[in-house]
């Protein structure tokens, strides 16, 4: 019951994170035409995404290090996740690229959570579950809210999906991290 709890937590706070982060897109995303551009603006959601993780995540952990040292550890894991995600994505594009980028980005998250908090052992199925629930959060999303509808709600629709997928696999995985 511990893991499911840690899921249904990691998937919930996440959600809301994530909504946050899309928010910079869905709300911001002209506003940052002239700040910066895509690249810009790809900058401002992972800030989001990083800082608010931090209050929603860290408590989740038996963590003993400082807030920094979380924010530390969480950038490292989200910037893997995404220099991955991204690599898969402009490697094959749409479709293919996204898969790829699912499965290459949650496996390098996963692998630096197993790094940090010495759950080798149990990375192999951790990875495999955060692939299998990101990728249903993110394609639920990209699929059934954004391409049908196209609109700033569809916008942070997705986001929330996203984020409750990814988040339940990283309360998945830090709870078998953590029991390891």
């Amino acid at each position: 019951m511990k893991t499911l709890g840690f899921m249904i937590r990691g998937g919930a706070g996440f959600a809301v994170v994530s909504t946050a982060a899309f928010a910079v897109w869905a709300l911001g995303s002209s506003w940052f035409v002239r700040l910066g551009g895509e690249a810009g603006m790809y900058a401002g959601c992972c800030v989001v995404f990083i800082l608010l993780s931090g209050v929603v995540l860290r408590p989740m952990l038996n963590w003993r290090g400082t807030l920094g040292q979380f924010y530390r550890f969480f950038f490292t894991a989200f910037l893997a996740y995404a220099i991955a995600w991204c690599a898969g994505w402009f490697l094959l594009g749409m479709g293919l690229g996204e898969w790829l980028g699912s499965l290459v980005g949650c496996t390098a998250f996963t692998a630096v959570m197993a790094a940090t908090l010495h759950g080798w052992r149990v990375m192999l199925p951790s990875a495999l579950m955060m692939f299998v629930l990101h990728s249903a959060g993110y394609f639920a999303g990209a699929h059934v809210c954004y391409t049908s509808l196209h609109s700033v709600m569809s916008e942070l629709a997705w986001g929330a999906l996203y984020g409750l997928g990814f988040g339940a696999g990283i309360g998945f995985a830090f709870a078998r991290m953590q029991r390891s």
